[in-house]
């Protein structure tokens, strides 16, 4: 008998993964949007960069289309904020809107358990967030090299939890139920030939992958709103499909 997504993921507990993915936030909004509509809610969540931007939000008490009204609203000019450093921006506007946001201070307060990947710049390895101040680590977790400066999160210089997690996992076990959102994308700063952009294969994982979406940046804002509602379309067709170990929706 043929399962469908949908059905699998009502069947048991899963944790929901993000990918990194430049500004591929809109894009998980759309998926989780899809999600939530279904009442499939996961038990916990992971990610990096944009992931853990969306799942840190998801899991701090706001709702997927509440988290979609802010992204809508976002401007370039309500995180630019240029400055001389190792990076385009300094992040302070992108952190003043994290506090603002956010309904909660800290990882214990969030009502779902949330993981995030940070690039720890001194060991040059990889660190799993879990507790502690929350908007600084999902601030951390998205600070793409060369676009932002840095973040300084308890003595330790933190960057993009992509760079070498781009899936999000290094917190899930092998074997644990996953429904993991691939972004399809390349971040510029990403060889084509990245092991990073590969989808990733192992039992209990399931990886919804929506290529071809509208690219969205800093200078293209605009196609944030037809990537969400494109990403949240073709999620729900994707609910409805046979589960394999990769849906393409």
């Amino acid at each position: 008998m043929t399962t469908t997504l949908a059905e699998w993921l009502r069947a048991e507990p899963f944790t929901l993964t993000m990918s990194s993915g430049f500004f591929g936030f809109f894009a998980h909004t759309g998926v989780l949007l899809a999600l939530e509509e279904r009442g499939l809610v996961p038990r916990r969540l992971t990610g990096s960069s944009a992931g853990a931007l969306v799942g840190g939000l998801f899991a701090s008490g706001l709702t997927a289309a509440r988290i979609r009204d802010e992204l809508l609203a976002l401007h370039r000019a309500d995180f630019w904020d240029p400055g001389f450093g190792a990076g385009l921006l300094r992040g302070e506007l992108f952190a003043r809107q994290l506090e603002r946001i956010l309904p909660v201070s800290r990882f214990v307060d969030c009502r779902y358990p949330i993981a995030v990947s940070v690039f720890d710049v001194r060991t040059r390895r990889t660190r799993v967030l879990r507790e502690g101040a929350l908007a600084p680590a999902l601030r951390a977790s998205c600070t793409v090299p060369f676009l932002f400066h840095p973040v300084w999160h308890e003595g330790r210089p933190l960057l993009d939890g992509g760079i070498y997690d781009r899936p999000g996992l290094l917190d899930v076990p092998t074997g644990e139920r996953v429904l993991y959102h691939h972004l399809a994308s390349r971040s510029p700063w990403r060889r084509r030939s990245s092991p990073q952009l590969a989808v990733p294969a192992r039992p209990g994982l399931t990886a919804l992958v929506l290529p071809g979406l509208p690219r969205v940046g800093p200078f293209r804002m605009e196609a944030g709103a037809q990537a969400l509602e494109a990403a949240h379309r073709r999620a729900s067709d994707a609910l409805d499909a046979a589960r394999l170990p990769a849906v393409i929706g």
